[in-house]
């Protein structure tokens, strides 16, 4: 298939990414894991010891950074529709989170053990349709609150990736009704031209 212009242009950026170059350098899968390692160097979400659920983990650039910070002290459950290669001190399920019967294969991977933190860089596959692609992508986003609701630690937090734009306030509004403190993070990794902005929720309320 012939490439457009578009295509040629962001595979360009693409290979002159600082952060892909950075990415290729240091032995990550992916430049997002520099986003998570900025969040977690001015939060401290990622904690020896605890669980840490990542949650559309596929390349495994967000698995690979929580499995090292907590230096195998802990656990770390990926989960993406799409294989994984295999990474070391990483569980991994391949399943669409929004079917019940993968979400039976996490809880029951969990047995009973609350999460410190939840990890979500989940985004649906984009139609082009505006509404019809942030319904999808807040819909991920509901269904990860709803899990940490569930099963976070009192003191745990979860970070999600969200788009702004129809439905986003409402969703912080949702965050607040179950969270103590709810703050927006957008990471020098994430592209100043997407609308992606990165949601944190710390400490359940009673």
């Amino acid at each position: 298939m012939k490439r457009t212009r578009t295509s040629n242009a962001w595979l360009r950026e693409h290979v002159n990414d600082p952060y892909v170059q950075r990415a290729r350098a240091e032995g990550y899968r992916s430049r997002a894991s520099y986003k998570l390692m900025e969040i977690d160097d001015r939060d401290h979400l990622i904690r020896s010891g605890e669980v840490v659920v990542d949650l559309g983990a596929t390349p495994g650039g967000w698995s690979q950074v929580a499995a090292k910070r907590m230096k195998a002290k802990g656990r770390v459950i990926a989960l993406d529709l799409l294989e994984m290669e295999p990474l070391h001190g990483v569980d991994f399920i391949q399943g669409d989170f929004r079917d019940q019967s993968v979400l039976t294969q996490l809880e029951m991977l969990l047995a009973g053990e609350k999460v410190g933190l939840v990890l979500s860089d989940m985004a649906p596959n984009i139609s082009g349709v505006l509404l019809s692609d942030q319904a999808r992508v807040i819909h991920l986003a509901e269904l990860c609150l709803e899990f940490s609701r569930i099963w976070l630690k009192p003191d745990g937090a979860l970070l999600v990736k969200v788009f702004q734009g129809h439905g986003f306030e409402e969703f912080v509004r949702e965050m607040r009704l179950i969270f103590k403190t709810v703050a927006s993070r957008k990471p020098d990794a994430s592209r100043d031209r997407s609308a992606e902005v990165y949601l944190l929720g710390k400490g359940l309320k009673n």
